[in-house]
């Protein structure tokens, strides 16, 4: 998607791109290139690995892990877009991004945090089904409607993100091109407009409470739901193991929503007076969710961990390394 060719008002210098200036007073930050370099690696290994294990074993293709492998190519897409563009920009001091190449950034870095969030709702659903209708969940919940509710989440995102992008992209930007971000990111690039950005600063925040926070208000109502439902039940084991399947959503929602929220409370209340040091921890709360996610759920799966194990050959010292761990 280039954005390069969007409709311009006539003040657009389609030529002349951005120039990302984060990180320049950043001490030793090619140790923080090191460290999304190696989380970039797991991520990748960890995602490929899990949607392996998947597509090899007919008996976890069904609803759940559908949407499990839906969050294993959001991960892998989600830092892809993010991690490797670093590289050059702060490694090598190639800080130069033409303007369909930000624009298209902007997009599909968007587009995937957003997938990230609707997709951990997709998760909460199928946990839903599965506790509150468990003799049902067969039927209500198949491949072909995950298949289906998939698709129109992935469309859904997409109509929610490409709006914010095209109308930042028809902006006239005839002054300074020097985002203060470590990649274009909507709303540092759409402020260095010379026109009035009111419009594109509430379409960015109405956007941004749609992708990030209707998800969450989602999932904390089903889980409101799941724990009726689960008091209701009189043995403590079968409460025990209801609770037990919820955990493991419950870890991933917590590690994606609280680092982003706890780095944007520090930078509203001006507890992180250094800028670049602001944006590292806000680029390192991003791109480790997608890293952590197939670790959680293969030691915290039973039956994914024990596939995992065959698939790898591992020996059965292995497999009580990687149970004790889950254990832990």
């Amino acid at each position: 998607m280039n954005f390069s060719v969007v409709f311009s008002n006539g003040t657009n210098s389609f030529n002349k791109g951005f120039y990302l200036t984060a990180f320049r007073n950043l001490e030793n930050k090619n140790y923080l290139i090191l460290a999304l370099a190696i989380i970039y690696i797991i991520t990748l290994l960890g995602n490929l690995v899990l949607l392996a294990v998947v597509l090899m074993n007919s008996s976890l293709q069904n609803p759940k892990y559908l949407a499990v492998c839906n969050l294993a190519i959001v991960d892998i897409s989600m830092n892809s877009v993010i991690i490797p563009q670093m590289v050059p920009v702060f490694a090598f001091n190639q800080n130069y991004v033409s303007f369909g190449a930000c624009f298209s950034q902007m997009f599909f870095m968007h587009f995937f945090g957003g997938m990230e969030s609707f997709s951990l709702a997709l998760l909460a659903y199928d946990r839903l089904i599965a506790i509150c209708w468990p003799l049902r969940y067969s039927t209500i919940n198949t491949n072909l409607r995950m298949l289906l509710i998939i698709a129109g989440i992935w469309s859904l995102v997409v109509l929610l993100e490409i709006f914010p992008v095209i109308f930042a992209a028809r902006l006239p930007y005839c002054s300074s091109r020097e985002v203060q971000s470590c990649c274009c990111e909507h709303s540092p690039v759409y402020k260095l407009a010379c026109t009035d950005t009111s419009f594109n600063r509430q379409l960015g925040t109405a956007k941004t409470l749609t992708a990030l926070l209707g998800p969450l208000t989602f999932i904390i109502f089903t889980y409101v739901i799941v724990v009726v439902a689960v008091t209701r039940i009189a043995s403590i084991s079968q409460r025990w193991k209801a609770f037990h399947t919820c955990l493991t959503h419950l870890l991933l929602v917590l590690l994606y929503y609280m680092p982003v929220m706890l780095a944007y409370v520090l930078g509203n209340l001006r507890l992180i007076q250094n800028f670049d040091l602001y944006t590292a921890v806000l680029t390192v709360s991003v791109t480790i969710p997608p890293m952590l996610n197939p670790i959680i759920y293969s030691l915290k799966t039973d039956e994914l961990r024990d596939k995992i194990v065959k698939l790898l050959g591992k020996p059965k010292v292995a497999q009580q390394i990687i149970k004790n761990e889950a254990n832990g």
